[in-house]
């Protein structure tokens, strides 16, 4: 409003100076006409007067309006310094309201600062602590990198491995009552490198503690806990410096090839072993090994150790597709008689009592709590300890001599050929395996006794074992089939009745079969079945188990003589290893 106001004032102000000077100009000639009455100017002076006059008010409008200018200039000044003014006040109030923004955000800033100062203060306290418990960390998981590096190390020279096997088996003979039962073994072992130069490792597994023959539990006994226990301990020494020799010691699988004619797979043997093994790079020996064997397995305080010692040379041959292995063994027992006296916990008797003699009275016999199988079955063998130890029954010529103390009638010395073969088909998962054994007890007297103690004459000495083993296919990969058929025929004395092969109808004399299949069903899981088809081989004998049966309790024949029905015995396995 200003601004539009002042020309309107100053053209008022510029009509009101030229009104003001048009009338004093007109009074000016007003008077000097009055008094021109007595004196009357011309008019030329009046013309001039009045151009003066003229001229005067126009210097006098000329200075109004430089001072109207100067004044509207006052004023354009006043109002661009108000504007300014207005402008700075409110850049004033803006930055008032700025810096009163900003001391608060300083003083929150400040706040902050202090907190964070705080925190700071709190972190470097904290990361200082945090940078000691790094350190003492640091130091503690270097130690415990270096303890776990140490027990990896220690634990990588170390083979953890086991199986575990459930069985239904199933019994029938002629005359006999059938017989189903189910079985679970469990086995877990450790087998380790102690250092460069030694090798050690144990094994535990269930069984009874009477019976070294197998490694089974019966699903019996209201559920009760199974026996399970150390099943082998040995330290192997193999020096790096020379591999081909190897000394082990202790109760161990076994280190040299044999069949479970002479020897039961589920048994460790205890003593010692010597082998010199040298691989050879010859066109047809690939291998050479001579071992040394003393196995203990009846240590006496007071009188002499029963012990064998032998030695056995095999070798490795290659021929195209043929890989032969035969070997021969030669071992010689002594003192096996200490076999027919052993103590209640050695048969895990269960069962107590006193035999009758010429001097005292028979008694009991008297519960105990063994639960093994007791003592063995045999013609004139004591029925309470100590006496016979056979787990699978004796099948060995034995007598009684005139003290009452039991002895083997014949010596045992064996001599055991065997001839391992495997060959190549073309077809990689159906190898051809044949095994071929003769094995000849050395020591055999010349004529076993009858079943009622009497020398049986030109019959001659019980003292051989010959068979074969047949298979087509292998165990090493998933789905890997083998199936096979094995035969052989044991004589009386071929071998000790203790520990040779459990699943057969009888320790020795005896005719046996065997056809078996297995299926790999996984790389850990193997199903078996085995149908054992056997029965005595010459029933005239003493101790022979048609007439001294283990498994039944029951003769199988009324006399001495008559053939044996064959017993069948159907196994069915499913074994998982670990």
């Amino acid at each position: 409003m200003q601004a539009k106001s002042q020309p309107l004032t100053a053209a008022v102000m510029i009509f009101t100076l030229t009104v003001t000077l048009f009338a004093q100009s007109t009074s000016s000639s007003t008077a000097k006409r009055k008094s021109g009455s007595r004196t009357t100017p011309s008019l030329s002076t009046q013309v001039k007067e009045l151009r003066e006059a003229v001229a005067a008010q126009q210097q006098q409008i000329q200075q109004l309006m430089q001072q109207l200018q100067a004044q509207q200039a006052t004023q354009q000044q006043q109002q661009q310094l108000s504007q300014n003014w207005q402008r700075t006040q409110q850049q004033l109030q803006q930055a008032q309201a700025a810096a009163s923004e900003a001391q608060q955000k300083a003083s929150a800033a400040e706040g902050e600062a202090n907190a964070q100062r705080d925190t700071v203060a709190k972190l470097n306290t904290d990361v200082g602590d945090l940078k000691t418990n790094v350190s003492k960390t640091a130091n503690a998981s270097v130690a415990e990198r270096a303890r776990i590096a140490g027990l990896e190390s220690l634990l990588g020279r170390f083979r953890f491995g086991g199986d575990v096997r459930i069985r239904g088996e199933h019994y029938d003979q002629l005359g006999v009552q059938d017989r189903n039962r189910a079985r679970v073994r469990v086995r877990f072992g450790v087998d380790g490198k102690l250092n460069e130069d030694f090798v050690g490792g144990f094994a535990l597994a269930t069984g009874s503690l009477g019976d070294p023959t197998t490694t089974n539990e019966t699903l019996t006994n209201v559920f009760d806990r199974k026996t399970i226990a150390l099943d082998r301990g040995y330290i192997t020494y193999n020096p790096v410096a020379h591999h081909w020799l190897s000394l082990t010691g202790g109760k161990f699988a076994y280190t040299w090839q044999r069949t479970s004619a002479t020897f039961d797979p589920d048994l460790n043997p205890e003593g010692f072993n010597q082998k010199f093994s040298f691989d050879l790079n010859t066109p047809v020996v690939r291998n050479f090994t001579v071992q040394a064997l003393q196995l203990l397995y009846n240590e006496v305080s007071g009188g002499q150790d029963s012990y064998a010692l032998g030695a056995q040379v095999s070798a490795r041959l290659k021929i195209g597709p043929w890989t032969t292995t035969p070997s021969f063994l030669s071992l010689k027992w002594n003192r096996p008689d200490s076999i027919l006296s052993q103590s209640a916990f050695t048969v895990q008797a269960t069962t107590t009592g006193a035999t009758a003699t010429t001097t005292t009275a028979g008694a009991g016999p008297f519960p105990v709590p063994g639960e093994g199988q007791g003592c063995a079955k045999g013609l004139n063998a004591p029925a309470f300890a100590p006496c016979e130890f056979s787990p699978n029954g004796m099948t060995n010529s034995t007598y009684v001599d005139s003290k009452g103390v039991p002895h083997f009638y014949s010596e045992f010395n064996y001599a055991d050929l065997i001839v391992n073969n495997q060959i190549t088909t073309g077809i990689e998962r159906l190898p051809v395996n044949i095994l071929a054994e003769l094995e000849t007890n050395l020591g055999a007297a010349a004529h076993p006794l009858d079943s009622k103690g009497k020398v049986i004459p030109g019959l001659g000495s019980q003292n051989k074992e010959y068979g074969f083993d047949f298979s087509v296919g292998q165990q090493r990969n998933k789905n890997d089939v083998q199936v096979g058929y094995a035969w052989y025929r044991e004589e009386q004395d071929a071998a000790i009745a203790s520990f040779v092969e459990s699943d057969q109808r009888a320790p020795t004399n005896i005719l046996q079969n065997r056809v078996y299949g297995l299926w790999r069903v996984r790389s850990n899981t193997v199903a078996s079945v085995s149908w054992w088809h056997g029965r005595v081989l010459n029933t005239n004998l003493e101790n022979n188990a048609a007439l001294f049966n283990n498994w039944s309790s029951t003769k199988t024949i009324s006399k001495a003589g008559q053939s044996e029905p064959y017993l069948n015995r159907i196994q069915f396995d499913l074994i998982y290893s670990f």
